[in-house]
This record gives structure tokens, C-alpha cells and sequence, in this order.
């Protein structure tokens, strides 16, 4: 919206600078100092502070988000297991053996199951038991098609907090819905809902929490974002053993975003350096302000944000001259109030300055030569890195022990990689421990490839399993922080959303790898992790470097660092 004009009075002979929406001249005494430009991350480290009691909070109200998308994404653990079945009585001469290890080729009536879930609700064992993996390719199908939809939408009008809103309302409602499926058919549709929601839940929480944050700790206040989802894990399977029945434990786990949307997303700020790229410099401030009285700073009144390749536009400026300030939302809008200012303005004794509202999507990634190879690559790696993730976890539902349990020492085995990768981010850097971990990952893999699934050697393969989900539970975490960092803010949330999507991909193709059976699920997992490793070594190192907010300044910057180097 174009700001009021001084020429716009009803006597267009006045002296502009009498007119009563014209600020009055400020004069600066003598010696004083001029105004200080900074970007949000020399703001933080000079003036607000890296990671202060206002960036704790901030971070673990956000951060919660992630147990809510451990809720939706694992809840089908349980509502899809198999439960236990026992022979009826009477039915001894009917070929019911209830040492059997499944049913497909007992007599109907010979049997009955013993608990709740979608398989003995609808029949989904034996010959129609792929409908259960067809379900989990279908919600992570949903989930990639999600982060496309929501990484795009938080970089532009939405914003970070006003995606991640409107993600936990519609988990809210779909996951209800799901709860109260007629049929299988609409089972998938509502699991399908539930993951396009699903995708944009920790990609916003992810990018929300840790844009506030200083360089120096933004790595490792990232990786601990995925506390939060290992937590949730643990925390759904004493959900799901309080509440066993597939439908009551659905309302529950939907629910509990519509609590997070009620009492915590209230007290969650916007990112400053969403507002800081949309031209809403003053809201940018405000939250910057907070943050430096919060963490008992002081933030001095000359101090102005700026991105790193914007200046303001404006006409040249006497001593004399005051300053007129209008937003808008592309440059040739601004040179066109430009002109028109200067119209009526020929002794240039008023100021007009424009702060262009910046954008950028996923087609802008791909055009920039520079980002176009970083995103193939972050890409390639997530997608590998799902494969054996995922596929390690639902390969170790197979040790046939307690569920709850399992699932509780699974979420519980990767916290260390969590606190290990965070303590060795900011010393080796990002490119060293991705590589690391990724190779860490696919020996034990290879490892597990070579024994044999009998007597002893079935504990090694084992062994070797967990070793191989400790390695790259650490990678998964570690991409999310990386593929960040290699983005500037107007296209951070679509490549994160695109690298998401394709680890997505990855969650679909990993059952189908398990269902191969016996040394061949390892033997693709070792080669995935150490292939993603490979490719690993053409990304840039990001360690200590800035967090850009514009593709043209993170290139200028970029060129000018590798010139110096050569």
C-alpha cells in the first residue's frame, strides 16, 4: 500500500515540510554518531546474545512440535500391529497350533484374536497384509507432498509460526477423522490428510526454533531439537498402552495438537528473519528488542537491521533534508514512487526510502547455479539416509519382544547419537561428522550383511542393527541442520522442503527393502550410507559461517571467500 504523499494536501503551494504529516527535522548534535546497519546474526552476537534465556524458551515451546509429529508418524506402530490370537476351544482337530507363528493356514472359526487393531478389525493379515504397508507408503507419501506445500508457504505470506498453526489445526482434524474411519478405504485417505500435514510440522518447528539463534550455538541447539521426537516416541508407546484400542489411541495422540495450538503456539514469536525478508523491518526490530531485554541486554537506538545485499533505495539527501519511509512490495514500485515523490518534491528536501519485500522459491534455488548443486545433493544424502533409517527401525520390530518396550529402547538407543553428534558438530564441523556417520553407519550395515540370522551370530546381526540406526540417527538429525545452513532465509523453508520430500521418498522405499528378507536389507542399507557418504564430500563446509538472508548475497559472498582463497 503506497504510504500518504505531502503532495496529496488539499493546498498543493504549501511547504511540504509544514505539512502535519511530515515528521519534523530532527537534528543530530554535534558528534553525534550515525545509525549502525547489521544483519540478524551480528545483532545477536554484538548487541541481544547468541543463545539467552529469551532463545531457551523460545526454543523448548517450539521444539515441542516435534513430539506431536513423533505422535502422528509412529502412531501406526501400534493401530497397524498384529495383535495376539489364540486357538478357540473345541478347535483342537480344526489345524489351530498355538505355537504357530501365524494364522494363514488355520481354518476360519478356528481362532480368534486377542486385542484391537486395524488388521483384526478389517482383515489385514496374510494375502492382504501389504495394505498395511500400503498405509505407511500412503502417509509418508502425504508427508513429502506436505513439505513441498508448507516449505513454500512459510517462506512466503504465512510465515514459520503461521504454517506451523495452520499444520497442527489440520493434524487436529484429520487424525480425529482417522479415529472414526468406516473402512479401510477411508483409513487411507485420512492417513493420507494426516501426513500432508504431517510434512510441515517439523520443518517449521525445525526452522522456527533455531533462525533466532547465534551461529556460534545454532548447531547445537539444532540438534536437539530431535530430543523432542525420540521423546515423543517414548512417550506415544505409554500412550498406546494406556489406550490399546486403535481408535481411542488416535483421538488421543490428534488431540494432543490442539493442546500445543491452545496453550503453547500463543507464546511463540514469528522469526525475525522471516519479517526482516517479507520488508517488515519494524516487526523484525520489536523481536530483536525483546530478545536483548530478555536476555538482560541492551539493544542501542542507532542499531538498524538490514539484510546482507539490500540498502534502502532513495533520492539523493541534503543536510537539510527529512526522511520519508514507504513499504512496498517489488522495486519497480519503489521507482515509480520514486518518481513520482521527486515530481513534486525538485528541491529534494524530502527523503523517500523503500524496503523491498523479499521472496524466493524453489524455482530461484534451481536457477542459481550454486544452490542447484547444493540442493541435488542434500536431496541424494536425505533421500539415502532415509532408506536406512527407517529401514533399520521397522527391521527391528523383528526381534519379537514386548512392543511397547521396543519401541520405548529404540527412541531411548538414539538419544546418544543425538548428544555425541551435538558435541562434536562445532569441533570436526558439518561436512567431517555427516561423512562420518554416514560410513559409521553403512560398516555395520555391511557388518550385519555378512552373518547369518542363527545362534549366536542372530545377537551380532542384531548388535550390528542398533549400531547401524545409532550412526545414522545422528546423520537424520544432523541433515536437518546442515540443509539450513546451505540456504539463504528466502528460500531456507523450500529446500529444506524439497531435501524433506525426498526423505520422504526414502520412508516409502524402506519397507520394500525389509520385505526383502534375510542379508539383503543390510547389504542396501551399508551401501546407501556409504554412497551418501561419497556424495557428502562435495558440500560446502558451514561451520562458523553466517546464516544469509539472499541468494545474491550469500553468492557475492561466497565468490568473494573463494577469490581469497585463491
Amino acid at each position: 500500500m503506497r504510504a500518504t504523499l505531502p503532495s496529496e494536501s488539499k493546498d498543493r503551494g504549501t511547504d511540504p515540510s509544514r505539512s502535519p504529516l511530515i515528521p519534523a527535522t530532527e537534528k543530530k548534535p554535534a558528534g553525534a554518531s550515525a545509525s549502525e546497519k547489521l544483519c540478524i546474526d551480528e545483532m545477536l552476537q554484538k548487541y541481544c546474545g547468541e543463545f539467552g534465556r529469551w532463545q531457551l524458551k523460545h526454543f523448548i515451546l517450539t521444539s515441542l512440535a516435534w513430539a506431536l509429529e513423533a505422535f502422528h508418524t509412529m502412531v501406526i506402530i501400534f493401530a497397524d500391529r498384529e495383535p495376539e490370537w489364540q486357538c478357540l476351544d473345541g478347535a483342537a482337530g480344526s489345524g489351530c497350533d498355538p505355537a504357530a507363528k501365524n494364522v494363514c493356514r488355520f481354518e476360519p472359526g478356528s481362532w480368534k484374536w486377542v486385542g484391537d487393531s486395524t488388521v483384526a478389525e478389517w482383515g489385514l493379515f496374510c494375502g492382504d497384509k501389504f495394505k498395511v504397508g500400503l498405509v505407511q507408503a500412503v502417509f509418508f507419501g502425504g508427508c513429502m507432498i506436505g513439505a513441498g506445500i508448507f516449505g513454500h508457504l512459510s517462506d512466503s505470506f504465512l510465515g514459520r509460526k503461521g504454517s506451523l498453526t495452520v499444520v497442527c489445526a489440520l493434524n487436529t482434524v484429520f487424525g480425529t477423522l482417522t479415529a472414526f474411519s468406516p473402512s479401510y478405504s477411508f483409513y487411507v485417505l485420512f492417513r493420507l490428510l494426516t501426513g500432508c500435514s504431517t510434512g510441515g510440522v517439523g520443518l517449521c518447528a525445525f526452522v522456527l526454533a533455531t533462525e533466532p539463534v547465534g551461529p556460534k550455538m545454532r548447531g547445537t541447539v539444532g540438534m536437539s531439537t530431535f530430543y523432542f521426537f525420540s521423546s515423543g516416541i517414548a512417550l506415544l508407546s505409554a500412550i498406546a498402552y494406556i489406550f490399546p484400542a486403535w481408535r481411542n489411541l488416535y483421538i488421543v495422540s490428534s488431540l494432543s495438537s490442539l493442546v500445543f495450538l491452545v496453550f503453547v503456539l500463543p507464546f511463540v514469536s514469528e522469526s525475525p528473519r522471516w519479517y526482516l525478508v517479507r520488508g517488515r523491518k519494524s516487526e523484525a526490530m520489536k523481536i530483536m528488542s525483546t530478545i536483548a531485554t530478555s536476555n538482560g541486554n541492551h539493544l542501542p537506538q542507532g542499531v538498524i537491521l538490514t539484510m546482507d545485499n539490500q540498502k534502502p533505495l532513495s533520492l539523493p539527501l541534503s543536510p537539510s533534508s527529512l526522511s520519508y519511509h514507504v513499504s512496498v512490495t517489488t522495486t519497480d514500485t519503489c521507482m515509480k514512487e520514486q518518481h513520482l515523490f521527486k515530481d513534486i518534491n525538485p528541491l529534494n528536501k524530502l527523503q523517500l526510502s523503500c524496503q523491498v519485500a523479499m521472496t524466493g522459491s524453489l524455482l530461484d534455488v534451481i536457477r542459481t547455479p550454486m544452490t542447484r548443486a547444493r540442493l541435488v545433493l542434500a536431496v541424494v544424502i536425505n533421500f539415502l539416509c532415509s532408506v536406512v533409517y527407517y529401514g533399520l527401525s521397522l527391521n527391528v520390530v523383528n526381534l519379537e519382544t514386548n512392543l511397547y518396550l521396543t519401541v520405548i529402547l529404540n527412541a531411548v538407543a538414539e538419544m546418544p547419537a543425538f548428544m555425541i553428534t551435538a558435541m562434536l558438530l562445532d569441533r570436526w564441523g558439518r561436512k567431517p561428522l555427516t561423512i562420518g556417520t554416514l560410513w559409521f553407519s553403512g560398516a555395520f550395515c555391511f557388518a550385519g550383511s555378512l552373518v547369518n540370522n542363527v545362534g549366536v551370530w542372530k545377537g551380532v546381526r542384531v548388535v550390528c542393527g542398533i549400531l547401524g540406526i545409532f550412526g545414522m540417527a545422528g546423520t537424520y538429525n544432523l541433515l536437518f541442520i546442515y540443509t539450513a545452513e546451505l540456504f539463504p532465509t528466502v528460500v531456507r523453508n523450500a529446500a529444506l522442503g524439497c531435501a524433506t520430500q525426498a526423505a520422504q521418498m526414502g520412508a516409502i522405499l524402506a519397507p520394500l527393502v525389509v520385505v526383502l528378507g534375510g542379508s539383503l536389507p543390510f547389504l542396501v542399507f551399508a551401501l546407501c550410507g556409504i554412497v551418501g557418504g561419497v556424495f557428502a564430500f562435495y558440500l560446502p563446509e558451514t561451520l562458523n559461517q553466517p546464516l544469509y538472508d539472499t541468494l545474491t548475497g550469500m553468492e557475492a559472498k561466497e565468490n568473494t571467500a573463494i577469490s581469497t582463497k585463491v
